[in-house]
């Protein structure tokens, strides 16, 4: 079509010099077919094949105005075909996208760009359930937004009538994900029911839709990806007699739009039990789930309000489709936090996972090394602050090969740290910014246990007084 173009063109400054009147060259170009109004071509002179290649190359930051430049390049900005030829010439970008509550009732999301260290500001997520309901609900269920775990009916009568600040949220206990470069945000309570319902991001065409539904409502579930397909496993989901912790598990497959059933995880641990009534009171719950070499790996706890025991694990096989019991070590030594949630983060096929270590101002990291079957400490402080005011006060996160730790720092401001060696940054292009860096200004605040290991300030921003909630990363 380029061709097209050039040719008509000469074909009509021909005419022109041959004493066409400007009126029949003007009625002769208006007959020619055109792309776009300013230009026939996304950049003048050259084909378009070799101009997706060099927008392609661009960092996916600049292309927030680069669509402003006409019809033709905000079409092709939000085109699948530039993603693909970006990961053709593996120019994908890793991005942060990072979900606060603001205020009371407030969830936004935020993406960072770590590289230019530019935060953008993400559509808000549908808002479709009543406020009036939305209260009732959330009123009832402040509290598991807390521990993130199971709330036995007596407890959680125990605060109803109680206005708090997450009356007027919606989405309350929905779980998050990510899967082929999109954000999804699936079930939680509403209407004083769990909800099957799951809502896409995509940032591309940066926009929210609604997508196929569980085939059940839970709220507080846990997801993980395996070969580019969304899995959902636990959580609970309201019975007759209040909250029942769920077993059950299903996978979502974005190519498809479909959902499929995957064996009920079992708790082997938990069924054996000392006495029947540990065994009645003690609930058992998915406390946790990490990918990690090509399966699920789910820790798994007891609990009753506000007691916490740890019982191993379940590990889902999907060449099998199939569960079996997790390592002793991994399950058991699996570190938690103070209300029993486990969270960890594969970076480069190692995981990680953070230790509270007893303190409310700090923490270490450990890595399972499988060969031991045991958790290591490998990094002995991380700076967390705050976290007595705050209902999650870090994120792990893992992109461009190191691990993130997503807190806040001494100023309040959400901070995104990584931890890298200090030879690999003292030989880092950005290792001049560090020396404004509250981090670089406290050495205390290095590791204790490997005095190699330091924390670089990624980006940070005030938000006032947001709280973190989850993360994900997106690499298009």
């Amino acid at each position: 079509m380029g061709s097209f173009f050039s040719v008509a063109n000469k074909k009509s400054q021909q005419t022109e010099g041959d004493g066409v009147s400007p009126n029949e060259t003007s009625k002769r170009q208006k007959m020619l077919p055109t792309v776009d109004e300013e230009s026939p071509r996304l950049i003048p002179n050259f084909p378009d094949e070799l101009s997706l290649q060099i927008i392609a190359r661009l960092p996916r930051i600049c292309y927030f105005n680069v669509r402003l430049v006409s019809k033709k390049w905000k079409s092709t900005i939000m085109s699948s075909e530039l993603y693909k030829v970006r990961k053709e010439l593996e120019t994908t970008e890793e991005w942060l996208y990072l979900l606060i509550k603001v205020g009371e009732s407030n969830l936004l999301w935020h993406a960072l760009d770590p590289r230019s260290k530019i935060w953008q500001r993400v559509p808000n997520m549908p808002n479709l359930i009543d406020e009036e309901e939305s209260r009732k609900c959330c009123s009832r269920l402040w509290m598991w937004n807390v521990v993130e775990g199971i709330r036995i009916a007596e407890v959680i009568r125990g605060f109803l009538g109680q206005k708090d600040a997450f009356d007027d949220m919606p989405f309350c206990g929905c779980a998050i994900g990510a899967v082929d470069g999109c954000l999804y945000v699936l079930g939680g309570f509403s209407k004083a029911s769990t909800m099957r319902c799951v809502w896409r991001f995509d940032p591309i065409q940066n926009m929210w839709s609604k997508v196929t539904s569980m085939s059940t409502g839970r709220a507080y579930c846990k997801t993980g990806i395996l070969n580019n397909k969304l899995y959902v496993v636990g959580g609970v989901s309201q019975g007759q007699t209040g909250l029942v912790p769920l077993q059950s598990a299903e996978v979502f497959d974005p190519s498809t739009d479909s959902w499929s059933d995957v064996p009920s995880m079992p708790f082997s641990r938990a069924q054996v039990m000392p006495s029947a009534f540990l065994a009645d009171m003690l609930k058992p719950i998915a406390t946790g789930l990490t990918s990690y070499m090509g399966r699920l790996c789910v820790p798994q706890s007891l609990y009753s309000w506000p007691f916490f025991v740890d019982v191993g694990g379940e590990i889902y096989d999907p060449e099998t489709n199939s569960w079996i019991e997790m390592p002793s070590g991994m399950g058991e030594g699996w570190p938690a936090k103070q209300a029993g949630t486990k969270l960890s983060v594969v970076v480069d096929g190692e995981l990680y996972a953070f230790d509270p270590s007893n303190s409310m101002d700090s923490g270490r990291i450990k890595v399972y090394d499988r060969g031991e079957d045991a958790w290591k400490v490998v990094i002995g402080k991380v700076p967390i602050y705050d976290s007595a005011e705050s209902e999650s006060p870090y994120l792990l996160a893992g992109f461009h090969g190191k691990l993130h730790v997503i807190t806040k720092d001494a100023n309040h401001d959400i901070a995104v740290l990584q931890a890298g060696l200090r030879d690999n940054l003292e030989s880092s292009p950005s290792v001049s910014t560090l020396s404004q860096s509250t981090l670089h200004e406290s050495p205390e605040l290095a590791a204790e246990s490997d005095a190699a290991i330091v924390w670089r300030v990624v980006a940070n921003r005030d938000f006032g007084q947001a709280e973190l909630v989850s993360c994900q990363v997106i690499d298009i």
